[in-house]
């Protein structure tokens, strides 16, 4: 081992991944992932595909979970600045509806590893960010739900998004503290609250 440091979070099924980073005044090289490392350290999960994305400042994707078919997560950024957030849906866990962030940067390499069985989202902090991410499963069309991103029963706190709850997703009102209109799909802005997505 020793190329990777895993730390566990609050929430029982998300750790905080940091690889070795070797650099000197050419430049650095880091392996940004090994089965091997990952299994020594207990994550023994199977990743089958990898997806990248590009985001615009102020831009809010998510809350996202499987409905059939859910995916552990491996998530990364490797240009900018994202706060990342899961959002615990486990039916038994002690910590369902809590959720966790941590802020994903160029800079700081951090990898984020998301269970199943967790709504995911995240806020793009720079004026842009690649956002790269490994998924235990397969993309299933028509099996995303989503979860309102301003649920006050989940509270997740979004660093420097100013703006006042008016009881749906939609984006109307909300910036970032720099004046950046927040940005939402048409999609995320029509999301239910926990409460009302899931009637256990």
């Amino acid at each position: 081992m020793g190329q990777i440091k895993v730390s566990k979070t609050p929430i029982d099924g998300l750790f905080i991944i940091e690889p070795a980073v070797h650099g000197d005044n050419r430049g650095y090289f880091m392996e940004t992932y090994s089965q091997r490392d990952m299994s020594e350290a207990g994550l023994n999960m199977v990743f089958v595909q990898d997806n990248q994305s590009m985001s615009k400042k102020g831009v809010l994707r998510g809350l996202h979970f499987q409905k059939e078919f859910p995916q552990g997560k491996l998530v990364r950024v490797i240009k900018g600045s994202v706060f990342d957030v899961a959002v615990d849906l486990r039916k038994n866990s002690e910590t369902y509806g809590k959720w966790y962030g941590v802020e994903l940067t160029e800079e700081n390499k951090k990898q984020f590893y998301i269970s199943e069985g967790f709504a995911h989202g995240f806020l793009v902090l720079s004026d842009e960010a690649e956002f790269c991410y490994k998924v235990t499963d397969f993309y299933h069309p028509g099996d995303e739900g989503g979860l309102r991103w301003n649920d006050p029963e989940i509270g997740i706190e979004w660093p420097e998004v100013i703006g006042e709850y008016k009881g749906t997703a939609s984006a109307e009102g909300y910036t970032l503290s720099d004046g950046t209109p927040l940005n939402l799909s048409e999609k995320d802005q029509k999301w239910d609250c926990l409460k009302d997505t899931f009637t256990f």
